[in-house]
């Protein structure tokens, strides 16, 4: 049964044992005694938000740091991955508009609790597909397999192969095309992240609300800041997760260790990224638990009551006392989602030309940062040739961290400098320029492509041909039974990296698993300056050069994030100040919606395609077409990622400088806030101190979509 604040406050102060003549003592005490119940019951539930808000950051980072684990577990290539990741923002906006607009009127705590559950059988549904698929297969010739059966890699005669083995491998593969061309598991993954999106909906704005609504006034901020402060340690644990399962082997529980022959660092290695998941999702059923056992209504705190203000959210927010029955209810409900409620005030907002500015510049910059953060562990991989695990471990323990450092800055700046508008978009802007900037200097951190014989240099040492599937193949090889779209690497031992034994020309090997190694291998004695004709197992390392590269791109990619971090909050003053007091609400889940439709969604989709251009060797799948991309262009790819980060970044410059110019026009010399006609819908006059005042109280409040994942 649903108690209301009137109730509330008659229960909690049943229970004062009170002198019957002392009139104010009694009054003080009940007031005391309503004050703590208040506060207890906030902070109970300010408690299970934080943790929801930790909940749901760390299944959204655990996704990112299993992106290219999905990829190759798959065989998918980038743009599809960046289909699976969108979909989230498709479940988020599938609801948003429902939830921000009607759900306020409804029993908050538990519909945060059923979006929990939602969001866990989501997190769970992503792992399903480890336990329906068959397992992981990676390329490899049978030499380098545990048998008791030598088999020469150059295969110039297949009677070589005994019988049984070819017939066995056949039957293998034919089963397993049968199996895969009805199967397309990756669905379920779109599907989970999809559900996923779907419950994170109403925790972010019923959450928020429902603090500001019974939270004491000066205390709203604080609490506000406790959540976000949630929300940035989850990503840390997040990648942290991603970091440890990614050491682990894919099948790990139901093959036998031992004879795995990949390790972490071959481009194959898969790790277990179905575990986190299930972690995430049991984690994300025990944060809803609360919610459940929560009241739809606390009392209210006596300087709420006494206000003749009352919060910005609770203006949206339809007052409920006993008197009204549902049928008012629904009346008041469906005269706000009239079009003549409706319709005015999206008009009046977009004729706002500080916000429409804001708005653009903002779109194209998580466009830039959300492309940028999403392929971020592919790039460091590709690029620098670490293992995901170490990938994750960085972002998780570098980046993220400056990334909170960066946004508490902002706001502490905000305060400290007792900035108004206009300072607050000279330091949303100034963050934003070096923050690109120093992003330039990337460009000459990178390392050079790995000596691949006939991708990257030819069978002799030299630069390769155009046509790189012809290069693959040269006359010490010729006399082998090659396939073309294998990818098994071994590193002959003139430092050069084979696609695989056989089209290194190898004849012989000894041992087994990753001990093998080849030898007579025609190709790595025919290179120049090779002084050997063996290979082993696996990928030649990097560049020398490569390692040292690799710091200098921590070093600039950790003052980077913090330097675009800084003008986090001062961007979200900014969009709050130029905004009617009542439209702030809608403005937001304006800004909100388009952030996901516009940025969210297909943002990682065109990153992926424009990454995909730059792959030099794809896998095959077991049934014939294109499965993941197994070696990249490192020039190539520095270029695409880079440029497109930089070009979009650029473009939302563009945008800040007008917003500046916009603003410049209309403040005063004598104050840097804007003072504006309410009629035309632009900034209200508001004084210096003033607006030190609401921005201080909003420092701790900055919200980004999925901010917590932006490095």
């Amino acid at each position: 049964m649903e108690i209301s604040s009137k109730e509330n406050t008659c229960f909690f102060s049943n229970n004062t044992v009170l002198p019957v003549d002392q009139s104010s003592f009694k009054s003080e005490s009940s007031t005391s005694k309503e004050k703590r119940s208040c506060c207890g019951g906030i902070k109970i539930f300010l408690g299970a938000l934080s943790f929801v808000y930790f909940a749901k950051a760390l299944s959204g980072s655990y996704l990112k740091s299993t992106i290219t684990q999905i990829e190759r577990r798959f065989d998918i290539p980038s743009s599809l991955v960046g289909v699976i990741d969108g979909s989230f923002e498709i479940g988020n906006l599938l609801i948003i508009i429902l939830v921000s607009y009607f759900g306020a009127k409804l029993h908050r705590p538990r519909i945060i609790g059923a979006g929990c559950l939602i969001m866990s059988a989501g997190t769970f549904l992503i792992a399903m597909p480890q336990f329906f698929m068959e397992r992981y297969r990676y390329e490899r010739f049978p030499s380098t397999i545990n048998s008791t059966v030598s088999i020469s890699p150059c295969l110039q005669d297949k009677s070589q192969t005994p019988l049984s083995a070819l017939e066995k491998s056949q039957t293998k593969m034919s089963a397993g095309c049968e199996k895969e061309a009805g199967s397309s598991m990756w669905i379920y993954v779109l599907l989970g992240n999809l559900l996923r999106g779907i419950g994170e909906t109403p925790i972010q704005p019923l959450g928020i609300t429902y603090i500001d609504d019974y939270a004491v006034e000066e205390n709203a901020a604080l609490y506000i800041g406790c959540v976000q402060t949630a929300a940035i340690i989850g990503p840390i644990f997040g990648f942290l997760l991603g970091s440890l399962c990614a050491k682990l082997y894919v099948d790990i529980g139901f093959v036998d260790l031992d004879s795995v022959t990949i390790s972490p660092k071959d481009v194959q290695w898969v790790g277990a990224w179905w575990l986190g998941y299930l972690i995430a999702g049991v984690i994300s059923v025990l944060a809803g638990i609360p919610f459940w056992f929560l009241p739809k209504h606390l009392p209210k705190p006596e300087s709420r009551k006494n206000s003749s203000t009352s919060s910005e959210q609770s203006k949206f927010i339809i007052e409920e006392n006993k008197e009204h029955t549902s049928y008012q209810q629904q009346a008041k409900l469906a005269q706000m989602a009239k079009p003549d409620y409706f319709l005015p005030s999206l008009k009046n907002l977009f004729g706002n030309p500080v916000y429409i500015l804001y708005l653009c510049a903002s779109i194209i910059q998580f466009n830039s940062l959300i492309g940028m953060v999403t392929y971020k562990p592919k790039y460091i991989e590709q690029q620098y040739g670490q293992t995901s695990s170490k990938t994750n471990f960085v972002i998780g323990l570098i980046n993220i961290p400056a990334v909170a450092f960066g946004i508490f800055s902002g706001g502490l700046i905000m305060k400290k400098f007792r900035i108004g508008v206009l300072g607050a978009a000279k330091l949303s802007f100034g963050s934003s320029f070096f923050g690109y900037l120093l992003l330039l200097s990337l460009f000459a951190m990178g390392c050079e492509n790995s000596d691949v014989a006939g991708l990257t240099v030819s069978y002799h040492g030299t630069k390769p041909m155009t046509d790189y599937k012809q290069a693959l193949f040269s006359e010490c090889n010729s006399g082998c039974s090659c396939s073309k779209n294998d990818w098994d690497p071994i590193c002959g031992e003139n430092g050069v990296t084979y696609v695989s034994a056989c089209l290194a020309g190898c004849r012989a090997s000894n041992g087994s698993g990753k001990n093998t190694v080849f030898f007579n291998c025609s190709c790595v004695g025919s290179f120049e300056s090779s002084q050997s004709s063996s290979a082993v197992v696996g990928p030649c390392q990097k560049g020398k050069e490569c390692p040292k590269m690799f710091l200098y791109f921590l070093v600039i990619s950790v003052i980077t994030s913090y330097t675009l971090s800084v003008g986090g909050t001062p961007g979200y003053i900014l969009l709050l100040r130029c905004i009617k007091p009542h439209l702030k609400s809608f403005a937001l889940g304006i800004y909100t919606l388009a952030i996901r439709v516009l940025a969210g969604i297909p943002a990682p989709v065109y990153f992926g395609v424009a990454i995909d251009t730059s792959c030099l060797k794809w896998g095959s799948k077991r049934c014939g077409g294109r499965g993941a991309c197994r070696l990249y262009d490192s020039n190539a790819l520095r270029y695409v990622y880079l440029g497109l980060t930089l070009v979009l970044g650029t473009v939302s410059i563009f945008f800040s400088v007008a917003v500046l110019w916009v603003l410049r026009k209309r403040s005063s010399p004598q104050d840097e806030t804007l003072s504006a006609n309410g009629e035309r819908g632009t900034c209200g006059t508001k004084s210096r101190k003033e607006s030190f005042v609401n921005s201080d109280q909003l420092i701790q409040s900055t919200y980004w979509p999925e901010k917590e994942t932006r490095l």
